[in-house]
């Protein structure tokens, strides 16, 4: 009877044994739901701002106008003098004018997500600052990373772009020279033959920009003159030229290519408004960014809307849009005129835009390094301030340098189009930024964090209204329970009273949470409706009634999305500039910003994919563990007991008594330890 239980016994086999010491090694090994819950809450923890967020290492010294003409200085550069032309030609016709005109109200929803950003949070970094105090560290990284390359392929593609243009005004005798004494290579991803001058005149530019921002600015406020008198000559000259029958059906009506090339053209030309984060990267040495941002936001982007609209007028009005040279546009319509002597004044105005541009992205750039070092997400040593100068100098050469070796030898036609992916993703985030923060409640409103990092559920009404009160006694709680509910202050993110009655069940949730969860839902609607309007017909080949089915299913689910954040209270009465229409603006930006994503080519998201995965090992091997958000986490602590508040009204005070681990007794081995050392 007991021999079933001896040395023979499976229960006390060396075999049973040893499959317990194999369970006790994986069990070690695998994660526990607490790790990766609190894994997952380092990859969303959002930075904590200062009190006083005027406070800075850089030299506040940027007004209006200066941040004005950096956004006018980003803005209309090349695209000027070779966008159009090729636009009008190839694309839209006459009707480029109408193509500019949506891309420039396209770009103007999400140029106001980047002003009230900027204005509220007055901090270098564009929309990666923007995204890590109100979505998470990780995205906000990754959109970091993303912007970081953006400026350095876009700052070397338009340093070989100068190179080219002031190659061919002496008859490419620059590019000859090069060819016959320092040779050629056929080697993919590289340039035919090095670039010299475009190298030099971004090492130029860097050491300019690293003089400080007074210097760069009014090296800026120089080009930009230039720029804008050469504009200025342009449209007197193109109006008094201007014959109105190239508009005529004899030479293929306003809109050859109709209401499809006219949407075509807008997709181009929304690329020609991207500079304008330059802004909002400036916003911490601007002098006092809640006015000054917004300003100049809307004052840049609307003058290089008005430049492009009437820059396009002249030309199609001047010769007839299908005999326009797409390379040179503006030049050959004065030849072609008799004004030969004003292509010399349209170069020269078109080198002085290039020069703006480079200045653009050299200023953004390191200012953009500069803020994720700071937080600690990228290497230490790009988070340095010139003590006399104030930049982050490092930074400026570092980048430089690379952005001057790009340009040297690497062939960037292909690595182009990746400058839309980034930019289109980094206001996505940011269009989608506004609508969560603000849902928020505000700093100084926001009740402090519990030890789970929920907040306190604590009542804003009373006497003490507007101090932070902690719940010590069972009486707070039950006071906690029978609190009005229907009281006319709301904070924000809370359901609206007007909506309380049909949505009930709402109320019980944390203000904000639904808004979270409902912008998730409306980036995924939007993702899968814009993937049916481009793929559908032509990569899917949908039948007409799964095509129509599933554009009014992801449209409801868009639609249903936007409604319940429309639910709930937002943030009202602050000081700085709002984006009005909100969540209605924001989400429209959403929305054509991803479908221009899914508008690019695939080998542009496969390149796109391995320069994310690139950022993935870059964050997981030093940001997160050198992030500053690390030193604010709080300290796990021991509860004892805990309150829980059910939707009845009812309260439970349950009491855990805290012990120690249970010990085995002396002199009696625990048999499941032995097993799991063995």
């Amino acid at each position: 009877m007991w021999g079933g239980l001896g040395q023979g016994s499976p229960l006390r086999s060396p075999r049973a044994a040893q499959g317990r010491a194999c369970c006790c090694r994986m069990a070690r090994w695998l994660p526990r739901s607490a790790d990766l819950t609190r894994f997952c809450q380092k990859l969303n923890r959002v930075k904590t701002l200062e009190d006083d967020m005027m406070e800075t290492s850089f030299n506040r010294c940027l007004s209006t106008i200066d941040l004005t003409l950096l956004g006018i200085g980003g803005m209309v550069g090349s695209g000027l003098y070779v966008l159009t032309g090729t636009v009008a030609k190839e694309i839209a016709g006459p009707a480029v004018i109408v193509s500019f005109i949506i891309a420039g109200f396209a770009s103007l929803l999400a140029a106001l997500c980047y002003a009230e950003f900027g204005a509220r949070v007055p901090k270098t970094g564009s929309a990666y600052m923007f995204t890590y105090v109100s979505v998470g560290e990780i995205w906000a990284f990754l959109i970091g990373w993303n912007v970081l390359l953006e400026y350095m392929i876009g700052g070397a593609a338009v340093a070989r772009a100068w190179s080219g243009y002031l190659d061919s005004i002496f008859n490419h005798k620059i590019k000859n020279f090069t060819e016959t004494h320092v040779g050629t290579w056929q080697v993919p991803f590289l340039a035919r033959y090095p670039d010299f001058l475009a190298a030099a005149i971004l090492l130029v530019a860097t050491a300019f920009i690293s003089f400080g921002a007074k210097v760069s600015s009014w090296l800026n406020h120089v080009f930009s003159a230039i720029s804008m008198g050469v504009i200025l000559f342009i449209l007197i000259m193109g109006f008094v030229l201007a014959q109105p029958k190239n508009w005529s059906s004899q030479e293929g009506g306003f809109a050859p290519y109709g209401l499809s090339g006219i949407m075509a053209g807008t997709a181009t030309c929304f690329y020609a408004f991207v500079g304008f984060d330059v802004i909002a990267a400036s916003s911490e040495e601007a002098r006092n960014p809640q006015q000054a941002v917004p300003r100049a936001i809307a004052f840049s982007l609307g003058l290089a809307t008005g430049a492009y609209i009437l820059v396009s007028v002249v030309l199609t009005l001047m010769v007839p849009w299908h005999t326009l040279d797409p390379d040179s546009a503006l030049a050959d319509a004065f030849y072609r005129r008799g004004y030969a002597w004003a292509g010399f004044l349209v170069a020269a105005g078109s080198i002085c835009a290039m020069n703006t541009v480079l200045l653009s992205n050299l200023f953004s750039l390191p200012r953009i390094v500069y803020a994720m070092a700071e937080d600690g997400l990228f290497f230490q040593v790009f988070s340095r301030v010139h003590p006399r100068t104030q930049v982050p100098v490092v930074g400026i050469v570092v980048f430089g340098l690379l952005m001057a070796l790009l340009a040297l030898v690497f062939d960037l036609e292909a690595l182009v189009q990746f400058l839309s992916i980034g930019t289109l993703l980094a206001y996505t985030f940011v269009a989608a930024s506004i609508i969560v923060l603000r849902f928020q409640q505000q700093k100084a409103d926001a009740p402090a964090p519990a030890a789970g990092g929920r907040p306190s559920p604590e009542p804003r009404e009373g006497p003490s209204a507007g101090e932070l009160k902690e719940y010590e006694s069972f009486s707070d709680k039950l006071q906690l329970v029978d609190r009005d509910k229907s009281k006319e202050h709301r904070e924000p993110g809370q359901l609206k009273a007007a909506f309380e009655p049909y949505l009930e069940f709402l109320s019980d949730f944390y203000p904000g949470e639904v808004v979270t969860v409902a912008v998730v839902t409306l980036m995924v609607s939007a993702i899968c409706l814009c993937s049916i309007l481009v793929f559908g017909n032509t990569h899917l080949h949908l039948p007409t009634w799964s095509y129509s089915l599933l554009l009014v299913l992801f449209s409801l689910g868009f639609l249903l999305s936007l409604l319940l954040i429309w639910a709930h209270e937002q943030q009202r009465g602050t000081r700085t500039f709002q984006i009005p229409l909100v969540p209605l603006s924001p989400a429209l930006s959403i929305i054509l910003n991803i479908y221009l994503m899914l508008k690019l080519s695939y080998m542009t998201w496969l390149r796109f994919a391995v320069w994310l995965l690139l950022g993935l090992l870059v964050y997981f091997g030093y940001g997160i563990w050198h992030s500053k958000e690390n030193l604010r986490e709080p300290q796990p602590q021991r509860v004892t007991a805990r309150y829980v508040v059910f939707p009845s009204g009812s309260l439970e005070e349950r009491v855990q008594a805290v012990q120690p681990s249970p010990q085995p007794p002396a002199g009696l081995p625990d048999t499941d330890t032995e097993d799991c050392k063995r």
